[in-house]
């Protein structure tokens, strides 16, 4: 087995994957309500989707608002990366237990990721923000344009990870994958080049 311990510095701010919960705006107005028959009159009034802001993306928070990354979320980051290494690295190329029907399996099976909240710190001064975007779709009936919102942490956020794999062999597949982080990052809409990131060993 191999411990790898990682610090992770946002070099672009990151976008939240999580989606917003109806309970929790329920326990919200449960919360802001006098009574129980004011509270379901107001979720029967406005609705709870209307409350969540439907559609957009959180990162989960601890009771004192600090956001965090689930640990399943990092492990997600290195199948996605693993993926798309396929087709220029070499040793991801050769190993057979990473080819395209296996490398999730690998993934799952012998590498984890903790602490189980991993979390962030925001650079001095820095604060979570919001990215409003619109998402183009080709469908049946045509194009379609809808808007899309995001909780953002700033670049210069950092957080520390660790990655245990069971095959000390595949430290080299978690190092590539931190290494492309500079390319492709973490979160939501990271194919514009939002969350990518610089790593240190410590």
């Amino acid at each position: 087995m191999k411990t790898i311990k990682v610090r992770i510095t946002l070099l672009e701010e990151a976008l939240g994957m999580s989606t917003t919960s109806k309970q929790i705006y329920r326990d919200y107005l449960a919360e802001k309500a006098p009574d129980a028959a004011s509270r379901d009159e107001e979720i029967e009034r406005i609705g709870v989707d209307a409350v969540a802001e439907k559609g957009r993306t959180v990162f989960p928070k601890d009771e004192n608002g600090t956001p965090f990354w689930w640990d399943y979320q990092l492990k997600g980051f290195l199948k996605d990366t693993c993926d798309g290494l396929r087709d220029f690295s070499e040793y991801v190329k050769k190993e057979k237990r990473l080819s395209k029907w296996l490398y999730k399996r690998t993934i799952d099976k012998l590498i984890f990721t903790s602490p189980r909240r991993i979390m962030m710190v925001l650079p001095a001064g820095g604060k979570m923000g919001l990215c409003e975007r619109t998402l183009r779709a080709q469908t049946m009936q045509g194009e379609r344009i809808s808007l899309a919102s995001s909780e953002t942490v700033p670049a210069g956020t950092l957080f520390d990870v660790e990655f245990l794999c069971m095959d000390e062999s595949l430290e080299k597949l978690v190092l590539e994958c931190l290494s492309y982080g500079r390319h492709r990052g973490l979160g939501a809409w990271r194919n514009s080049g939002k969350g990518i990131f610089d790593y240190s060993l410590s």
